[in-house]
Order: structure tokens, then sequence, then C-alpha cells
């Protein structure tokens, strides 16, 4: 379906987001092999986090729904039955990625696949690693579906080719049923949700600088997780505010974890107004309220170690970029090749369209600023990160964005445009 996006609108106002997706998904599958009840309060309800809920209910495991709490009775690590029917994840790729930990241990076989975007998006990241412990799983040519039948694990250690926090947790989960310890080498961070969570589950974890040990453990210790807006829904609101004038905003209960602030950084050496209020520790995880006010900003180049820390938000650095005084490059992001499209390419086309002029690069982009936005017709590609990025570009065109295929946002932020719409 078609939408008539907002045009040349400011943003003003108090608002939150909702729950921070990467921690939904993993309260769920930590909760379903914990011994007893986890609550789990802020939980997304998007497609990708009801794709995991879907999943573990198929292996058996009792989750409530109710209206403000999620209720995970687990069942222990090794209380999961065989699933009558294939996994469907959907559109998800950390459900695929990190089940597949889980699925490599249990005693019984199971199939995963998902949607026409997930079967081409790459697994044999996962197996490689996932095999070296012991796994014995086949895939179509490295891609889902992917035919798991439950191993005996043993401890490695692994060098990460590439930052992927999937690939890391698909191992760390995996490493909780292994005879002996695990230790993962990253050369950048990935966010690090699921060694935070583990941990508070009772799992044996340590960690020094970008090695990180996991040894094996009789059970997990059920929780009561109270998850935090999710800091990468809260960037498109907060670009919003930067770009447009006379904005200011607050957005309120976000999480700003370490390992996911990167494009924050950027932002303020940009020259971003941001500023972090009522800092707090909730369940491991730093959070804070947010305030944005509209900012002239300044080009920037990004490479290395801060991709992985915003690798979600390039698509966004790239509109940013665009409006932006000067020229920024972005390398080293080859994995946005490898999301629910080829970022690298999408976004390019896409922003190109309505005004920017960005040079796709085999690892980034060359993105040109202080650009004039216009109308067109935009397509989303199903990329709900894609969407939500025109939808921002919307606020500063002077004629209208028609965007293709907005539902897609539902993926991650269901009610994006309900927010952008009231403030």
């Amino acid at each position: 379906m078609k939408k008539i996006l907002l045009n040349n609108k400011s943003l003003n106002g108090k608002t939150t987001v909702l729950g921070d997706k990467s921690i939904s998904h993993r309260a769920i599958m930590i909760g379903a092999l914990a011994e007893g009840i986890t609550n789990i309060k802020g939980f997304l309800k998007g497609e990708d986090c009801i794709a995991t809920i879907n999943c573990f209910k198929e292996l058996g495991i009792k989750i409530v729904e109710n209206e403000d709490m999620i209720s995970v009775y687990g069942n222990g690590l090794y209380g999961l039955k065989k699933p009558k029917n294939q996994l469907y994840v959907g559109n998800s790729g950390t459900t695929i990625r990190l089940i597949s930990g889980i699925l490599s241990a249990q005693k019984f076989s199971s199939i995963v696949t998902g949607d026409s975007s997930i079967i081409k998006r790459p697994m044999k990241r996962i197996v490689e690693p996932l095999s070296l412990m012991g796994a014995n799983i086949e895939s179509d040519n490295g891609f889902a579906p992917l035919y798991i039948n439950g191993s005996n694990l043993k401890g490695i250690e692994y060098n990460m080719p590439i930052a992927s926090a999937q690939v890391k947790s698909a191992i760390l989960l995996a490493s909780l049923f292994a005879k002996n310890k695990t230790t993962i080498i990253e050369k950048y961070k990935s966010r690090d949700h699921s060694e935070i969570m583990l941990k508070q589950f009772g799992a044996n974890i340590s960690i020094n600088n970008n090695v990180i040990e996991c040894n094996p453990v009789s059970k997990l210790i059920p929780q009561n997780i109270n998850i935090c807006g999710d800091i990468s829904s809260a960037c498109f609101i907060i670009v919003g505010a930067l770009i447009t004038k006379n904005s200011h905003i607050i957005i309120e209960n976000v999480g700003i974890n370490p390992t996911r602030t990167g494009f924050l950084e950027v932002l303020l050496k940009m020259g971003a107004n941001i500023k972090f209020l009522n800092i707090k520790y909730i369940n491991g995880e730093k959070v804070c309220d947010i305030e944005v006010k509209s900012s002239k900003l300044k080009a920037c180049d990004i490479s290395g170690d801060i991709i992985p820390k915003m690798i979600d938000e390039i698509p966004l650095f790239a509109l940013v970029a665009s409006l932006a005084s000067g020229t920024s490059v972005v390398k080293d992001a080859e994995e946005l090749k490898f999301k629910e499209s080829n970022r690298i390419k999408t976004i390019s086309t896409e922003l190109n369209k309505i005004g920017a002029n960005i040079i796709e690069a085999s690892d980034g982009m060359i993105i040109e600023g202080d650009k004039i936005f216009y109308g067109n017709e935009c397509e989303s590609y199903n990329d709900h990160r894609i969407a939500m990025c025109i939808a921002i570009a919307s606020l500063v065109c002077n004629e209208p964005i028609i965007l293709n295929n907005y539902e897609c946002v539902n993926i991650s932020f269901p009610n994006f445009f309900d927010i952008l719409e009231n403030l």
C-alpha cells in the first residue's frame, strides 16, 4: 500500500518509543531456557519479536501475553519439545540465527525457515562456528531453510571474522550446552545484550575487553525484565527533530547501551544539540531521557570500530549527511549488504530520488551534503529502516513523498507514524 508522508514539518513534545527489539528477542529465548516464570514488561510487539514468541510456543513453551506483560514459563535448558511444524521466523534474522544456537544442542531435529527476505540472507556465518562446536546443520548452500539435528556440543575458541551480535549470540547460546568452556574473540565489540542478560539469568560468563568466555551451566534462573525503549527506533525521531526547524523533543526511557550509541556519538561530532537526562540502569542496561533540538550539522567520516555500534543507523546517517555541510564518507560497512535489503544500494537509490547525491562503494558510500530534498515516489523494499528513513526525509521536503509498502515499519516500530504525527 502507498502512504503520502508528512512534509515540511517540525517536531515538538515528549514521547516514548516501544521496547528494544534486540532485548525483547533475547528475553523470550533465555526465559524459555530458565527454570520457572520470567515476566517481561516493555516487550516489543513488532512482527519480528512476535515471530520469536511463535517459535518458542511451537517448541512447547507456555507464553502468556497480557496487555502490559509477557510471562514465559521456562522449562529448563533441555525442556524444549520437538516441533510438529517447521519453525517460521518471518523476516527476523535475529530469530533464525539465535534460535539455531539453541536448537543445535537439543535432543530432536527441527527445520527453521522464513520469508522471501530471510532465505536470501547468509546463514553460513552461524553454521560454520556452530559446526565447529559439533552441531549438525544442513542448509540450502548457506541459506535457509536450516535443517538442525540436535547434537552434543563442545566448547571452542572462535575469532569473529565479522562484527555480528547475532553470530556471537548464537555461539553464546550454544555454549550453555557445551561440555567445556567457549571463548569468543571480537575484533570490534558488537552489541552485548546477550552477555548482559545471560549474566542476569545466572550464566557463567566473563568479559575482558573483546574476549568473552562462557562456561556451560546446569540451569538458568528466571528473572523479571523491564525492557527500555529501543535506541534504534528513537534515532529516527531524534533525526527528525535535528533536521527540522524549531523542533524540540524529549524521548523518555531510552536504552543507551554503549555498544549501541555509535550514531549518537557521530551526531554529537556533527554538532547535534542532544542532551542525556536522568541516567540510570535497569536490568543491567543503561537508560535515560534524550532531549533534542534543531541543529545545523557538519559532515563526518565513519569507519572502523564505530560501524558495529551504529550498523542499523547508517541509512539514517546517509540522510543526515545529505543535509549537513560538506562531504561525508562511510567505510567498513559491507555488512549493510546483508540486512533486510542491501542497504548501501537501497538507501542510496531512494535518497537520490529526492535530491541527495550518494555514490555507492563496495563497503559504504560517499555522501555530498547541503542538499535540498523534493517530493517523489519511493520504495521501502520491505525494509523497515529504509521506510522510516524516507518518512523522516519527508519532514524537510516542500512537496509530499509517496512511500510504497509503508506497512513494513511494523517489523520493529508499529506506532512509528502515530508518534510522528503526534509530535
